[in-house]
């Protein structure tokens, strides 16, 4: 049976993961690259005055999806906004590669946790795998 800490190293594994969100009708997909756990949630990570974070702020369903080894996943999900400091630090210390451009204090650095999560695990030689978190 999969679980969230399944997700989160699957996801660290591929590297790159794909977010979609809606764009007032228009679906929108990006590549991404941060997922991290803090306080036994799953968390993404944007910059405020990109248009990713507006489109989450407006319609906070998204969908994410990598590929690695012949299985995707497929997670759709609500993105809450954790606006405390603790939070962006998590995120910043798990990826300082980042801290070029983002800082906890910048007033730009947002993350979100991944709530009401559905995840599929897929491939063409086993039956889908789901769970919820």
């Amino acid at each position: 049976m999969k679980t969230a800490e399944d997700v989160l190293a699957f996801l660290k594994k591929a590297g790159t993961y794909y977010l979609a969100t809606d764009d007032g009708g228009q679906p929108r997909v990006r590549p991404f690259g941060t997922i991290n756990e803090f306080e036994g949630k799953l968390y993404i990570q944007t910059g405020k005055r990109k248009s990713v974070s507006m489109q989450i702020h407006r319609n906070p369903k998204i969908e994410i999806c990598a590929f690695l080894d012949g299985t995707w996943l497929r997670v759709a999900a609500d993105a809450k906004e954790d606006d405390r400091r603790e939070a962006r630090k998590s995120m910043l210390d798990a990826y300082p590669e980042l801290r070029k451009m983002y800082n906890e204090d910048d007033g730009n650095t947002e993350v979100f946790y991944l709530e009401n999560a559905t995840a599929v695990f897929s491939s063409f030689t086993a039956p889908p795998e789901s769970l919820t978190f």
